[in-house]
């Protein structure tokens, strides 16, 4: 018998950040990164499984039906004052799942580690702010101290659409109205929630996740109209977006979407999560702000990753933060090993990192 209750007041108590329950092994918690079988715990069977999943639902019909017709579903869930991100999806026809836990205090944009760049541009008027990593990269925390920075020094309406809603935001100066994405929820699909907040007089809207070509396009018709409008996506570089955000589109469409892009967005943050020396978790960001020259690398007929990276390093003095400068610095702070910082670059790019942190040294002597 899965001893849910014990599992999860343990994960709790050891300041993980994510639980697996698989059948055939341990209970695992991953903890700065580091997965672990609870030793205490014994090795979950089948039965578990099921017994796990009706935990979880709990007789809630739409989330019943969403999984035996996807074999997936995502779910929020509070145990303890403590809120959870919940994923049950199907291996070997078997129910697994992956429990996030959400801390209670909102996050201070100061405490992230996130260049000053970004909170300044949250003040624009309108435009599409995009926040990428991959999974696990502290995406929906950064998106989450926006909310919060905004909530408490502008008077604003925030509409925000999750799946689930993870952090709970109380109007400070701002109006925030959260809406939770999902069969049986708030809104059906993120496509739709965005439509309808056309309707919803607000001055800035939140996308959780921005991951088709429909989604996309309501996002700018958004800011075309004069929202100010920050959405996630799963990509591992700013250059990168960019080309995900092209290719959503038909050969023919491309041209027109890259002249959209190149005047509506305005910045792009991703970020990267790296285990440091002192094995706590430090932020690797990239930013990318949209000046003439980053607009002239997307509009090109050709667009070329490896250019608008190259246009990234060489305008750093604009607001931008390359991915190599944040590991040099990273590594000059004694945060992580040179070997760390290069195994996140292209061998192509280790002579301009080797550069970059003499740089930095000799500039720290001379202080």
């Amino acid at each position: 018998m899965i001893k849910l209750d014990e599992i999860l007041t343990e994960a709790i108590a050891s300041n993980a950040s994510d639980i697996h329950l698989v059948a055939g092994k341990r209970p695992m918690l991953r903890i700065s990164k580091v997965l672990a079988e609870m030793e205490d715990e014994d090795v979950l069977q089948n039965d578990d499984m099921y017994e796990m999943y009706d935990y979880f639902v709990r007789g809630n019909v739409d989330r019943d039906n969403e999984y035996r017709e996807t074999k997936k579903i995502d779910f929020s869930y509070e145990f303890g004052g403590v809120r959870f991100r919940g994923n049950i999806s199907s291996a070997d026809d078997i129910p697994v799942a992956t429990l996030r836990i959400i801390k209670n205090e909102l996050p201070r944009f100061e405490d992230l580690g996130v260049p000053d760049v970004v909170r300044r541009m949250m003040y624009q008027p309108q435009g599409l702010i995009l926040v990428t990593g991959k999974t696990n990269s502290g995406k929906t925390t950064t998106l989450n101290a926006l909310i919060n920075e905004i909530n408490e020094n502008e008077n604003k309406k925030i509409l925000s659409l999750e799946k689930p809603v993870e952090y709970k935001h109380t109007s400070k100066k701002s109006l925030v109205v959260q809406k939770e994405v999902g069969t049986g929820k708030d809104v059906l699909t993120y496509r739709d929630g965005v439509k309808n907040a056309l309707r919803e007089d607000c001055d800035i809207l939140i996308i959780g996740e921005i991951r088709d070509k429909e989604t996309m396009e309501a996002a700018i018709d958004m800011a075309e109209s004069g929202h100010l409008v920050l959405g996630t996506l799963h990509t591992k570089s700013c250059a990168e977006t960019i080309d995900r955000i092209i290719n959503f589109y038909e050969i023919r469409d491309q041209g027109s979407v890259k002249y959209l892009l190149a005047s509506l967005l305005k910045l792009i943050v991703s970020q990267r999560l790296l285990k440091g020396i002192d094995d706590e978790l430090v932020l690797l960001p990239e930013v990318m702000v949209v000046d003439n020259v980053v607009a002239g690398c997307i509009r090109k007929d050709k667009f070329s990753v490896s250019e608008l990276e190259d246009a990234i390093q060489s305008n750093l003095g604009k607001g931008n933060v390359s991915l190599i400068n944040s590991l040099a610095t990273l590594y000059v702070q004694n945060k992580i090993t040179l070997e760390q910082a290069k195994s996140q670059l292209e061998e192509k790019n280790l002579e301009v990192l080797n550069r970059t942190i003499m740089q930095m040294k000799m500039k720290q002597q001379m202080m």
